[in-house]
């Protein structure tokens, strides 16, 4: 290898938050990764080619473990092997000779961080026009545009949030802008040159929709239809009514004009996608309950959900989880009667709460969110266990995305998504000491050569810097 290949293959391994001595280690510890990609996915035309990166059998001892459902081990020990959790124990569990042992004395770890609400790799950084491509403001009804095909695996935020932040998973939505805003996308926090390399295998797509202020001032600003709430509601209904005449088509069999929109809207309908709805006044989530209702889908999460609180019986009995940032409020006026025990109240009342970024710095500190929240809920006397708002990170979004079945918790055979905390989680002082996805170290806070740098960054100053 001559020294210009040798500088290369040294810059490739630097980009992805790998070492000569984990790629050489490959074949001897781990088996390559099985191939995942078009037959998983075989009727999507973008199928995920994700793979996770190698690893080495792992042991993390002496920590103390949040499992992300709500469970608690002191001093406990966790396995990490062939990219899945393989054991997790308390503080007897036997350690073989042969792996990676890591010391979690005065420690935390938790399932990987997962945001439910990102726009990383769509309004990537820098933050310029020719970069912003999350909303496609062109019409109030876009269902059939794809946040994947604007997705920008380079966006240097996908670093920053998996270092700063413990970020794993993260699910890419359209804007706000429109009614009904397109497909999002979910994506594991790796390095990748392609989307697909990042697609999370097997995810179900989500269905970005949006009600209150944005659509109507946007739509209304070029004056036409919506420019009110009520109409926001009568173009949703519409648009759902065309959706169920394509569905009922589409399920019989009939001949008809292939459409992208009524494709995703359809596939909505019948539970294949999932509905997140961006909504912040609490009237309006119950206008869009009852309008599910209607036309008979479901909504999965209302996201920002600012008046969640007011609201939190109906969440709980139709099983629709509240999406909410830990004290953001009051910088418009849909958001102004937020408080910051919504978080709380919302668990409080049974229903599934969770807290999300819809942010580019907000997402590397999505522990400090939560902890936020916690603390007012405990300041009027609702005292939740540390390790029961850690679900709020880890095993709700999951299920709020339809992955829960894979990650969101430390649990035997699930992906081994994992964060090594060098204190607290919930302190402001804490921050990730080891990141793995699927069961591969790739940031370590003691190894510059383990911090995720992306291609675009290489050359520029500043690259690596994870502050």
């Amino acid at each position: 290898m001559n020294a210009r290949s040798k500088l290369l293959l040294g810059l490739a391994l630097v980009a992805t938050g790998m070492t000569a001595p984990a790629v050489a280690r490959k074949e001897k510890d781990q088996p390559a990764p099985a191939s995942q990609g078009s037959s998983a996915e075989p009727d999507n035309p973008y199928p995920s080619t994700y793979k996770p990166y190698p690893g080495v059998a792992t042991a993390i001892r002496g920590a103390t473990i949040f499992d992300g459902e709500g469970g608690r081990i002191d001093k406990g020990v966790v396995f990490l092997s062939g990219g899945k959790i393989t054991s997790i124990g308390g503080p007897d569990t036997p350690i073989p000779a042969d792996i990676a042992v890591f010391d979690g004395t005065g420690k935390y770890v938790t399932p990987g961080v997962i945001d439910i609400h990102s726009h990383l790799g769509v309004y990537p950084s820098p933050a310029v026009d020719a970069h912003s491509d999350g909303n496609e403001m062109t019409s109030p009804v876009t269902p059939h545009v794809w946040a994947e095909h604007s997705v920008w695996p380079q966006d240097p935020g996908f670093g920053r949030a998996l270092a700063n932040g413990g970020v794993t998973t993260l699910q890419i939505l359209p804007g706000s802008g429109n009614l009904f805003g397109g497909r999002s996308v979910i994506l594991k926090n790796v390095q990748a040159r392609t989307m697909q390399g990042m697609k999370f295998p097997g995810a179900p797509y989500g269905l970005k929709m949006a009600c209150g202020e944005n659509p109507k001032r946007v739509y209304g600003a070029k004056g036409r239809e919506p420019s009110t709430r009520m109409g926001n509601m009568a173009v949703d209904r519409q648009t759902w009514i065309k959706a169920r005449e394509y569905q009922k088509k589409r399920a019989a069999g009939k001949d008809q004009t292939r459409d992208l929109g009524m494709e995703t809207l359809a596939d909505a309908l019948e539970g294949k996608i999932l509905v997140q709805n961006h909504c912040y006044r609490a009237d309006e989530m119950a206008n869009v309950i009852d309008m599910s209702k209607e036309f008979g889908y479901k909504v999965t999460a209302f996201h920002h959900a600012v008046e969640a609180y007011k609201i939190a019986d109906l969440l709980r009995e139709n099983g629709i989880c509240a999406a909410m940032w830990g004290d953001w409020y009051g910088f418009k006026m849909e958001a102004y009667d937020g408080i910051k025990e919504n978080v709380p109240l919302v668990h409080q009342a049974g229903a599934c709460a969770i807290v999300h970024s819809d942010d580019e710095n907000g997402i590397q500190r999505l522990n400090q969110e939560a902890a936020k929240a916690l603390g007012a809920g405990r300041r009027m006397g609702i005292n939740i266990p540390d390790e029961i708002a850690w679900t709020w990170l880890a095993i709700n979004p999951a299920k709020a995305m339809g992955i829960a079945d894979q990650t969101g918790s430390l649990k035997v055979g699930k992906m081994a998504d994992v964060v090594l905390w060098n204190g607290n989680p919930f302190s402001t002082y804490t921050r990730p000491e080891k990141v793995w996805v699927d069961g591969a170290l790739l940031y370590d806070a003691n190894d510059p050569k383990r911090r995720p740098v992306t291609d675009f960054e290489l050359g520029q100053i500043g690259a690596g810097d994870v502050k």
